[in-house]
């Protein structure tokens, strides 16, 4: 069985008057680990978007492994105690511990083809094709688990204050419950990750980002704490321990509905409230998701997540989707993936996401990078990002685009064929002058050139639920 295993410290806690470090135990502890991480895996659906399918790495054990973990775990003396399902740091070299969700298992009972993804061990898709999964979204509901996010809380008096520095966006402007997708920004106006923040009513805010920039989210957001508290402001800091479940599609709200009290009538997109969800207490419920559909996010204690996995899959709208079909969902939605369409050397003008700039925020110019941002609002900017579309072969990361000409201008950073569409679609940087939709360009795929149409975003229309 793919795995491995660690001990995970407590959720990390930073208060304004007493920061302090909760760990269930004095550090964390590591079993090394001596699968093979290098033999690339093969995936038996050719469907399954290339970015994914580059990160898959399986993992092999033997049974003189599994010995070895069993035998350290017992001179550690932790015989007969079970251990969390989510693991610790990597250990070195290019060997990485991967972590677990809450729903490992669960995942592996259901068919769930386990990858390794930004650190974690996910399911990439279940016995359906990813193309089934993606159109089961589209027309029903499909449970994903993002798990793998990370999740804080931020306290105190000043909260508003430390989150305003480090993002673009404008924070105090929030109502109660109200969330908003946000940029963490670099003084030279790159893009460190894209996060949701939501002002809660229950005094604190609640921020929601990526996976695969935990550590430096994590960091970032720790270091400001600690200097704002240097100055006496009342900030502190603290890593959510719950598991995350997003439900996506156009039957979400009456497969919900029958499981919460809630009028989810009153929640529309990008709002947020704590609800008992199929019996289980204390979930967050945000109205949001990465697949351009009506969706929720779920925030469960992780205990209960399995429960509250089995209670959403009992209504038969409901079927288990991986990131094979989160992949191609949100292409088709023209959303990004950090790392892939935005990253440290794209701003925010560059990447088409302005509107991410609070306006409160433009005329003050206080956040970080904004001396290079206001101006590119304001003058004309080198490059964009843009949606292309083709017949043919489908668009890759990396492919070359070139202007009719033949000159090499930019690159595709994600792409895949939509199944809503037939055809292909994708992402991709090119100068200002090529970026309007309509115009005609080429693209290198397998060596041979052929016609791209710069194209409107998303791709498939929208379907986020809104107060009329």
């Amino acid at each position: 069985m793919p795995g491995a295993v660690s001990l995970q410290p407590g959720p990390i806690v930073l208060c304004a008057q007493k920061p302090r470090l909760l760990l269930g135990l004095p550090a964390p502890i590591l079993i090394p680990f001596v699968g093979d991480l290098t033999k690339p895996a093969r995936t038996t659906s050719p469907s399954v978007p290339d970015r994914v399918v580059a990160s898959v790495r399986r993992l092999h054990w033997s049974p003189v492994t599994m010995q070895r973990v069993v035998s350290m775990v017992a001179r550690l003396g932790l015989r007969g105690q079970p251990l969390p399902s989510v693991l610790g740091r990597p250990l070195s070299g290019s060997q990485d511990v991967l972590r677990r969700t809450p729903l490992y298992d669960f995942h592996l009972a259901r068919g769930g083809k386990m990858v390794a993804f930004a650190g974690w061990s996910l399911p990439v898709q279940y016995q359906d094709s990813h193309v089934d999964s993606h159109l089961h979204t589209r027309r029903h509901c499909s449970l994903f688990d993002v798990s793998h996010m990370l999740q804080t809380k931020i306290h105190g008096c000043d909260r508003v204050k430390l989150m305003e520095s480090l993002v673009v966006g404008d924070i105090a402007e929030l109502r109660p419950n109200q969330g908003t997708l946000s940029l963490f920004t670099n003084e030279a106006g790159g893009i460190l990750d894209d996060l949701i923040v939501t002002n809660t009513s229950e005094g604190h805010l609640y921020v929601v980002s990526n996976a695969g920039c935990w550590d430096k989210d994590l960091a970032l957001m720790q270091d400001k704490v600690r200097e704002l508290q240097n100055m006496g402001s009342d900030v502190g800091l603290e890593v959510v321990d719950n598991a995350l479940l997003a439900l996506q599609g156009p039957t979400v709200a009456q497969v919900l509905q029958d499981g919460v009290a809630d009028d989810l009538r009153k929640l529309p997109f990008m709002t947020s409230a704590v609800m008992e969800v199929f019996g289980v207490s204390g979930c967050r419920v945000t109205r949001c998701g990465y697949t351009g559909e009506d969706g929720v996010e779920i925030s469960v204690p992780a205990a209960e997540a399995v429960r509250l996995a089995k209670a959403l899959l009992e209504n038969p709208e409901v079927k288990l989707a991986g990131l094979a079909a989160r992949d191609s969902l949100r292409l088709e939605a023209g959303l990004c993936l950090y790392g892939n369409d935005i990253d440290e050397h794209t701003t925010p003008v560059e990447g088409s996401l302005s509107w991410t700039l609070g306006k409160r925020r433009r005329a003050a110019m206080d956040f970080p990078g904004a001396a290079v941002i206001i101006p590119q609002l304001k003058g004309k900017v080198q490059r964009r990002r843009v949606g292309l579309m083709c017949e043919g072969a489908p668009m890759r990361a990396h492919s070359p685009i070139l202007s009719t000409e033949g000159t090499v201008i930019g690159t595709v950073t994600s792409g895949c064929p939509s199944p809503c569409l037939k055809k292909n679609v994708a992402m991709g940087y090119v100068p200002s002058e090529y970026s309007r939709p309509g115009t005609r360009l080429l693209v290198e795929v397998r060596r041979k050139q052929q016609t791209a149409v710069v194209s409107k975003m998303p791709f498939v229309p929208t379907n986020y639920y809104t107060l009329k």
